[in-house]
């Protein structure tokens, strides 16, 4: 197992280093590996990473109107004030294309959800989290259960709960609104389900046209060049460094605030263990309604001596003053 896992690591280096030109006429990396072996090659790839120019390069030709995507291939947009549910969906070309729109109801009351009962739908970037096909007739046919409260709503200390995008009753009338949930015609939910994949769909939510969803290029780049600088940190043990990625208001999703973490973290970090960290489909979506505010998730592989760890990783961050701030994670 532990070849295998080598094997590939090594893999994926060379394939970085023969396909970036950068590298390709470095006679220094190329004597460093002839004469330090491949952990050389290693770490300065891993450090070219978090150079801009790399993800500048990268990012020239990506569709990046809903920010950097690699993992969803369907982006369900609300727009609360215009009243509508749009579908985006990736065509041949990995571009985001206008599918379906549909009409929908959402709650009585305008402004982001705060708490159980306030007739709000919350303004926020969620997951679809399972679809229930046996409702109460008063939601229509099916249900599509959001991720509402995620992970920034329970750090902003919102309540509530059972946000769906559901149907309209089939027996009885019902008001040109809902408690909170996003209503859709049952034609309009029935062809939803046939159009989407719910593990490759993200729902974002907002208040009205105004709530820009297109962070520049230029802003990307400098989120997943400083994401791969935090990682850089993290792989080689520089405690300091890594820990200045962090916001002095950072509350882990278990409640451990940033005196507790630095302490937790600085303690791990004194093993100076060698480790692994990859980074897959990695996704980055501004969050609506709120001033440079960023959701990033992506699929973690972690390995050390005594721990090794392979699942989804959620950062929410705020950008303030061009520095990178994690506010929390999970």
């Amino acid at each position: 197992m532990e070849n295998k896992f080598y094997t590939r690591t090594v893999n994926i280096l060379l394939t970085l280093f023969l396909s970036t030109s950068i590298f390709a006429s470095d006679n220094k990396i190329l004597t460093n590996y002839r004469l330090h072996g491949i952990k050389n090659i290693e770490k300065a790839l891993d450090k070219s990473l978090t150079e801009t120019t790399y993800w500048k390069e990268y990012l020239k030709n990506k569709d990046t109107k809903f920010g950097y995507i690699e993992s969803y291939t369907n982006i369900l947009l609300c727009d609360k004030s215009k009243s509508e549910l749009l579908i985006y969906s990736k065509d041949s070309n990995n571009t985001y294309k206008l599918r379906k729109e549909y009409s929908a109801f959402t709650g009585k009351l305008k402004g982001d959800k705060r708490k159980e009962g306030d007739l709000k739908t919350p303004i926020g970037v969620y997951d679809i989290i399972k679809k229930i096909s046996k409702v109460d007739s008063f939601y229509g046919p099916m249900a599509f259960v959001t991720s509402y409260p995620n992970l920034y709503d329970r750090y902003e200390g919102k309540t509530g709960q059972g946000i769906w995008i559901h149907g309209l009753p089939t027996n009885q009338e019902r008001d040109a609104f809902t408690k909170g949930c996003i209503a859709i015609n049952n034609k309009s939910i029935e062809c939803m389900n046939r159009n989407i994949d719910i593990k490759k769909t993200v729902l974002i939510i907002k208040e009205n046209a105004n709530d820009s969803t297109t962070p520049s290029k230029k802003t990307l780049s400098q989120l997943l060049s400083t994401l791969y600088a935090w990682r850089y940190a993290w792989l080689y043990n520089e405690t300091e460094n890594y820990l200045n990625f962090y916001a002095p208001e950072f509350k882990r999703y278990d409640g451990m605030d940033f005196k507790r973490f630095k302490k937790y973290k600085t303690r791990i970090f004194a093993k100076y263990e060698s480790k692994t960290i990859l980074f897959r489909n990695i996704n980055i979506v501004t969050y609506p309604n709120m001033k440079s505010v960023y959701r990033i998730t992506f699929d973690e592989e972690y390995k050390s001596n005594s721990f090794s760890f392979n699942g989804r990783k959620v950062l929410i961050v705020k950008l303030q003053d061009n520095k990178f701030n994690i506010i929390t994670e999970k």
